[in-house]
């Protein structure tokens, strides 16, 4: 395995990054809103988790495959280093994430929070306890934690104040979902998959360019091609992951109506939209906190306060949306989020 030492000097590691990124944009335009659109609605969404999981294992296996043909041993000898390189940059982030999000966010424990916490857990059955904090912020919720901290639900203090008791239950049963849906390290697991894509492609390149393998019939040209191929299918592999977690996010929207009812989780989800309607891009950027949030987070405030009332909630459901804002989001559209409630039992 070939790093440069300097990689935020690495002309290749630029070039790699930018095609990848001009390539999500083209998918995310062209290709991946026609496919989303035939298969919307084809399968539930325990199957359509299932299938995009097996995609994303057969993906990454057949790459690995053939980077393993046209690179032999020093590909094999290269592969344990990078997957265990991305797997400690990713436990690293999983184990100080928690300690971060507290000191960013003024976490404090709150009683009253911590009792409605204890209730809703308790209704869907959940053991051990949840810890529940305000922290400070616009309004959103989100879950967090792990082994050493424990599990948490924060609530920001101006979500607290805007909800009414069921909303803010049904909210807290969505970030308990991702609990029980252990969604913190199944996202953790599958995005692995791109990024050990994206280092072993990289590394290809750089051995293509230095000469190649020790096997003759695999000169360094075609180890490079494979890389750059193996680039380009760890991009394609992100908007899968993305695809992944906004699927999650549906099934933790399930478990909020199971904990309140299905009009406390859409008026909760609506009431939220509204406050934000109209803003700006995402706060967080490209932050990986970002994907804890209950609602994609928007940097302004663009209307105050609105009651939610049916006709409210049906118009939302009205909206179209979809297109490359929704694909390169780790979060539903609000409106087929509210869409999709109407379809559970709860």
């Amino acid at each position: 395995m070939l790093f440069p030492y300097f990689i935020w000097f690495d002309p290749i590691y630029w070039i790699t990054m930018l095609l990848g990124y001009v390539l999500m944009l083209v998918l995310a335009s062209t290709l991946a809103p026609k496919l989303a659109r035939k298969f919307s609605g084809r399968f539930s969404l325990y199957v359509s988790m299932a299938i995009l999981a097996f995609v994303l294992i057969s993906v990454t296996a057949a790459s690995i495959w053939a980077a393993l043909y046209v690179g032999g041993y020093a590909t094999i000898y290269s592969i344990p280093f990078i997957i265990l390189f991305v797997l400690i940059m990713n436990l690293f982030t999983y184990l100080i994430s928690p300690f971060i999000i507290d000191l960013t966010y003024g976490a404090r424990e709150d009683p009253e929070l911590q009792a409605v916490v204890d209730a809703v857990a308790s209704r869907l059955g959940i053991g051990g306890r949840i810890k529940a904090v305000l922290v400070d912020g616009p309004p959103n919720a989100f879950s967090y934690g792990n082994f050493i901290t424990g599990r948490r639900v924060a609530v920001t203090r101006s979500l607290y104040g805007m909800l009414s008791r069921d909303e803010l239950e049904a909210v807290i049963g969505h970030e308990i979902g991702h609990h029980l849906h252990k969604d913190n390290l199944v996202m953790l697991f599958f995005g692995l998959f791109p990024s050990v894509l994206y280092y072993l492609g990289y590394s290809l390149i750089w051995q293509g360019f230095l000469g190649g393998g020790e096997r003759r019939d695999n000169p360094g040209t075609a180890m490079a091609l494979v890389g750059l191929a193996l680039v380009a299918v760890s991009f394609i592999e992100q908007l899968l992951v993305l695809a992944f977690s906004r699927m999650r996010e549906y099934y933790a929207d399930y478990v909020g109506a199971r904990a309140a009812g299905r009009w406390p989780m859409q008026k909760a989800l609506a009431k939220i939209h509204l406050y934000y309607e109209g803003g700006g891009g995402e706060a967080l950027g490209d932050s990986k906190l970002k994907a804890l949030f209950i609602y994609a987070f928007t940097a302004a405030y663009a209307n105050p306060f609105r009651e939610v009332t049916p006709d409210v909630v049906n118009r939302l459901k009205r909206v179209e949306v979809g297109g490359v804002q929704e694909i390169l989001s780790d979060h539903p559209p609000v409106p087929k989020r509210l869409k999709f409630l109407d379809t559970v039992e709860v």
